[in-house]
């Protein structure tokens, strides 16, 4: 039992092009309301790319942290079922977790689930340390990050196909739509409160994970 994800990744290469190294250049945040449910989120620009500021709270096809499943709690190492009031108040923290398939279809109109390359392209242009810079500053168990992009990833943690639930608190992973070799997996980003990177790994589709939706072009 325990958390068997977060320490399996690599890291992906950033490079700094076009960057000084001090985490600067993020735009200013501003909000958009989702027609379908009127929920408003908060986006941000970072270089050429406008991204969703918090994780996607959208009740279709989505489940919040803990729900239908048990959830690993550290400090008695085993799994536990959380209260309908903590699962509703995970959904508002970190949003809701998806499995690919269902990810892929959940971004508002306007946007959409991105790719490795444009997963890529942000910490590229966020340069060394980019989980650091991209990290919220409060909201981690330890390894708060600096949020120099106003990006604000928090550790919204992951669900299995078997309803269980680990990671909240110390680790998140978001979804990219790009899959890899159609070998039933797709790839994925990860931030760990141990890392000061990003990390890039592939995972089976029915896992549940974050979704961060970039603007269309």
């Amino acid at each position: 039992a325990g958390i068997v994800l977060a320490t399996v990744f690599t890291f992906s290469c950033s490079s700094d092009d076009g960057k000084d190294d001090d985490g600067g250049g993020g735009g200013k945040v501003t909000t958009f309301t989702d027609n379908r449910d009127n929920k408003t989120y908060k986006s941000v620009v970072i270089g050429t790319q406008t991204w969703m500021a918090e994780n996607l709270n959208y009740e279709v096809g989505g489940k919040c942290y803990g729900e239908d499943g048990q959830t690993y709690d550290d400090n008695v190492e085993d799994y536990v079922t959380l209260s309908s009031s903590e699962i509703q108040a995970n959904c508002v923290t970190y949003g809701r977790l998806y499995n690919l398939e269902t990810a892929r279809l959940v971004c508002p109109t306007g946007w959409h689930l991105p790719s490795e390359a444009e997963w890529t392209a942000l910490t590229d242009y966020v340069g060394s340390n980019a989980g650091t810079k991209l990290k919220s500053a409060t909201g981690w168990s330890s390894g708060n990050g600096t949020d120099n992009y106003g990006f604000s990833a928090l550790p919204s943690g992951f669900g299995n196909s078997d309803g269980y639930f680990e990671g909240v608190g110390i680790v998140g992973y978001w979804w990219s739509s790009t899959t890899e070799n159609d070998s039933g997996l797709a790839w994925s980003w990860v931030m760990d409160y141990e890392y000061s990177d990003v990390g890039k790994r592939n995972y089976d589709k029915s896992r549940l994970f974050s979704v961060r939706c970039v603007e269309d072009n």
